[in-house]
């Protein structure tokens, strides 16, 4: 049996027609305007969850950045206070060389004496650098510097213990260093050491004696800075596969989330052409009729 097809039903399909063609065209609109594929969950929920999880790991990432860019700058910071350390003990081991000859006054081997008494100061210094006020060479400690101003000095830190940054989920990096390994503590620090070469030369004794053992702390120092630059090295290498990794993740989210300005600019165009055809369509078919002029 036909069903009947009237005027009304016809008007109605013609408005259902419409009405889904301009809904579509508003949407592409908004798409155009924002250039996101997804504006709002409903949009559509299983790239709107991919989308929030792709921003939740990048997130993360950019933590992970922030982390290895402070761990540089621990690391540097003790790169250059072991540089410098260096320096001064290699002027300290010039300087007992200097004093040990026969041939020089009292006059002399005081003013040596003052030289590496400063430089003693200036080590101590050195080991006691910081950064955004935090020792580098004291551990997890927080205390105000890594070694006492006491004579000998002392290590305050918390030995055995460290300072770490995360840089991806699986890996962390340790940022500080050990000054009682490095620089040693009380009577057998390099602090004691060089306070031992000044008595020595106010005492008229040769200081020679000591030139072995400021070998072994210059050692200990290079050491710690070789040490250090390995960690700068691992740093490094966490960046450059962070960097991969958030490129990686923003372009799987912009495939998710984002849409191409030429492609929606091309809907668009297409999808108004389309709803100007159904209105054209609809009003030939429609025609008004004499019920129309008699409401």
């Amino acid at each position: 049996m036909l069903n009947r097809v009237t005027n009304q039903m016809m008007s109605a399909s013609a408005q259902r027609n419409l009405q889904s063609a301009q809904s579509r065209l508003a949407e592409l609109q908004e798409r155009a305007m924002t250039l996101k594929n997804i504006s709002r969950p409903s949009d559509n929920p299983a790239g709107a969850a991919q989308a929030i999880a792709m921003r939740a790991q990048l997130s993360a990432a950019a933590q992970y950045g922030t982390n290895i860019s402070d761990g540089n700058g621990w690391l540097a910071a003790a790169d250059t206070a072991l540089g410098q350390s260096t320096n001064i003990l290699n002027r300290v081991r010039d300087l007992v060389v200097q004093a040990s000859n026969g041939t020089l006054n009292s006059t002399a081997k005081e003013a040596i004496a003052v030289e590496i008494e400063g430089l003693g100061k200036d080590l101590l210094t050195q080991a006691n650098t910081q950064y955004l006020g935090r020792n580098v060479f004291a551990g997890s400690s927080d205390t105000v510097g890594a070694f006492t101003n006491t004579t000998p000095p002392s290590f305050v830190g918390t030995g055995g213990s460290s300072v770490e940054r995360r840089v991806d989920p699986a890996r962390t990096v340790r940022v500080d260093s050990d000054g009682g390994a490095i620089f040693g503590d009380g009577a057998g620090s390099v602090f004691a050491l060089v306070s031992d070469v000044v008595a020595d030369i106010r005492s008229g004794a040769d200081p020679n004696g000591r030139l072995a053992a400021l070998g072994e702390r210059i050692k200990a120092v290079i050491d710690g800075r070789s040490d250090v630059g390995m960690r700068q090295t691992r740093l490094g290498q966490a960046q450059d596969s962070l960097e991969g990794m958030k490129a990686t993740l923003e372009t799987q989210r912009a495939r998710v989330e984002d849409t191409d300005l030429g492609k929606a600019v091309m809907d668009l165009k297409l999808q108004e052409t389309n709803y100007q055809v159904a209105l054209a369509v609809t009003a030939k078919v429609l025609q008004p009729t004499l019920m129309d002029f008699l409401r």
